[in-house]
């Protein structure tokens, strides 16, 4: 983050803005919607600049612009035509450790203003710190679109019904729930109903959220699919309930960038890192559980971020079991498993009319043995295999397929990382696999694939990872 967004009280205060064109008028009128005071320093101003200064609105200071004009001002805006000038107002105003602002010159400000989405008391401000600001204001007219007048109905309906909230409901936890569901009920029709209506269902609400003080107060786990690793493919229930949850549990594998669509002051316990003291290399199944549950029944809401679906080798099956006998609420949310979202960034379909009638999600580990598996019927023709955490053991996967009847010529593919900005591809055969495995240095995560589908690979590419042109596939024929 380049600059730390600031909304400043600027009721009352002395600014300062050099220049009197079109440009220090825009400036000049953001500054007075503020409630600043603000002072004028030009050779000349143009004529609604000067119409404002006549009828008392801003302070005008004919001449050129001087240090001496700074003190007593809390920021400056330069927003003259000479580059020279604003420089210098630029430095200054460092010399005083003034906030100052040079239009459309980064490089001589210590703040910016952005772009505004106005919908009093609800403010939204949008920059790109200086480097694309004709970017920024597309980002404010998409805003603008989405966002109706409601939302001023309910952000001045907040500030009329804070007080009596905050007495009605003692606890924290229980306004923030309140609010939350308060909102998300009356957002979409707020632009259409009258100030009274809004009040009245206020009213009953609150009195109705207080009466239910328990269930207000009650914890509960979302169990959520984070998908394979790109954050546009999380769903949009899961995007809401991590902006709710008070605590995320996550695995080591979620990306940072899912991790920060959450609440800022939500509380972030990575269960892939060890426990303090153990030596342990992660969070046994047990130990997660028994932390899930605890911060469940303490009043918590818990987001348990798992990479890809919950329910595919996710353990939420077992963490369910463990919320339903302690009689703790959960929800479930799903996710894009990693064999759908992998094969697809890799452009191989996982069945197909000519090639395969069924797809198998297979493990490389089980909970009490690691060979559970009908090899048998695995290694029939004309379906596909997707295996899941199976990266050390892919030569005994290669023989005991082909033991069991699977042709050595059978089209892998290995997608590492997928759907993420270094997703690597990595094609062969069955017979082959593990002097892919070797030569490539395949490491996890990563996506075995198995099966006729898997040579599209070779040829219905289409993702293009960021770290490269062209996406890293490097087809290996080993006989």
């Amino acid at each position: 983050m380049d600059y730390f967004p600031l909304f400043a009280n600027l009721s009352g205060r002395r600014c300062l803005v050099v220049g009197g064109g079109d440009v220090a008028l825009r400036k000049i009128r953001l500054l007075k919607e503020a409630g600043a005071r603000v002072t004028v320093v030009a050779p000349e101003l143009n004529p609604q600049v000067q119409a404002m200064s006549a009828a008392a609105l801003v302070d005008y200071v004919p001449g050129v612009y001087s240090p001496m004009f700074l003190p007593g001002n809390v920021l400056v805006i330069a927003a003259t035509n000479s580059p020279d000038v604003n420089a210098q107002v630029f430095k200054d105003a460092e010399q005083r450790a003034m906030l100052s602002n040079s239009v459309d010159d980064p490089d001589h400000s210590s703040f910016i203003t952005p772009a505004i989405v106005d919908r009093s008391p609800l403010v939204i401000a949008i920059s790109s710190g200086g480097s694309a600001p004709v970017l920024a204001r597309m980002v404010r007219e998409k805003l603008e679109r989405e966002l109706s007048d409601g939302y001023a109905s309910l952000a001045r309906l907040a500030a009329r019904w804070r007080d009596r909230v905050k007495l009605r409901l003692v606890s924290l936890t229980a306004r923030r729930r309140f609010w939350e569901t308060f909102f998300s009920r009356h957002v979409e029709a707020a632009h259409t109903q009258h100030p009274q209506q809004l009040d009245d269902a206020m009213d009953h609400q609150l009195e109705a959220f207080a009466r239910d003080s328990a269930a207000s107060g009650e914890g509960e786990a979302w169990l959520v699919g984070a998908g394979p690793g790109d954050p546009s493919l999380l769903t949009l229930r899961a995007q809401q309930l991590l902006h709710r949850a008070d605590v995320v549990l996550h695995d080591r594998l979620v990306p940072d960038a899912i991790l920060a669509m959450a609440r800022r002051d939500a509380e972030f316990i990575d269960v892939g890192k060890p426990l303090p003291g153990t030596g342990c290399a992660s969070h046994v199944q047990d130990q997660t559980t028994a932390l899930l549950i605890r911060l469940v029944s303490e009043g918590k809401r818990v987001c348990r971020l798992k990479g890809g679906d919950p329910f595919v080798f996710g353990r939420g099956g077992e963490e369910v079991t463990a919320l339903q006998a302690a009689g703790l609420r959960y929800q479930i949310v799903p996710g894009i498993t990693a064999a759908s979202a992998c094969a697809a960034y890799a452009g191989i379909p996982l069945t197909h009319r000519d090639h395969a009638q069924s797809v198998s999600l297979i493990t490389g580990h089980g909970k009490d043995s690691q060979d559970t598996h009908d090899w048998r019927a695995l290694a029939r023709d004309r379906q596909t295999l997707a295996l899941y955490m199976g990266v050390s053991r892919f030569g005994e996967i290669s023989r005991k397929l082909q033991l069991h009847g699977r042709h050595g010529d059978t089209p892998v593919a290995v997608i590492e990382r997928g759907t993420r900005p270094d997703q690597r591809v990595s094609v062969g055969t069955l017979r082959g696999l593990a002097e892919l495995a070797k030569r490539e240095r395949i490491e996890a995560p990563a996506m075995l694939i198995i099966g006729e589908v898997a040579a599209y690979a070779k040829t219905q590419q289409w993702f293009q990872p960021q770290s490269e042109n062209t996406l890293q596939l490097k087809p290996v024929a080993v006989n």
